[in-house]
């Protein structure tokens, strides 16, 4: 059982060869993951040295640091947003694999479309909020509430971005389990 993501040892990917432009931006999606999640390994690392500067600096050198905790929360934001179409490529997800046992493959893959069809309009409507968070930010001009007040535009642009990535994959997942619904039986 994994846990994880290892990277060494990828597994095949879970959707079937498709060709076409369903394949092609497939493909793409499978590529932007790919950068997406590298960058934001990144991200978690910068937030780790982040936090451990902030220690370093506060309760060795009596510095303050009212910059470490919004870079951290924002490069988190940015990671787990934004890393969300991977998991879901992938099904990383956690699922309800109870049922899996009781129904024939056929019942399981409705079932899968139902939930990723239920899942995308949930994704859908919280992109949408994401998009008029992120408009309100930029055009009221949005800051944090701190002394450095970053600008809110960065933590609501990653977070649209993230789901909108979230909700084209979900989509192409959709479109390919339509397409192929009659090929697995």
């Amino acid at each position: 059982m994994s846990h994880g993501v290892e990277l060494e040892s990828r597994q095949p990917s879970l959707t079937p060869q498709i060709g076409g432009v369903l394949g092609m931006l497939l493909s793409w999606q499978t590529k932007v993951n790919g950068y997406v999640l590298f960058v934001s390994m990144l991200a978690l690392l910068v937030a780790c040295l982040v936090l451990t500067l902030s220690v370093v600096m506060r309760y060795f050198l009596k510095l303050p640091t009212d910059w470490q905790d919004e870079v951290s929360v924002f490069l988190l934001i940015g990671a787990v947003f934004m890393c969300g179409a991977f998991v879901q490529s992938e099904r990383g997800h956690i699922g309800i694999s109870a049922l899996e046992g009781f129904f024939s493959p056929a019942a399981n893959r409705v079932r899968l479309l139902f939930c990723d069809i239920t899942s995308l309009a949930f994704c859908t409507f919280f992109t949408y909020k994401t998009w008029s968070m992120l408009h309100e930010a930029i055009v009221e001009g949005q800051t944090t509430s701190s002394t450095w007040g970053p600008p809110l535009w960065i933590p609501y642009g990653l977070m649209f971005a993230g789901m909108t990535l979230l909700c084209l994959q979900m989509l192409l997942q959709i479109l390919i389990a339509l397409k192929t619904r009659g090929a697995a039986n």
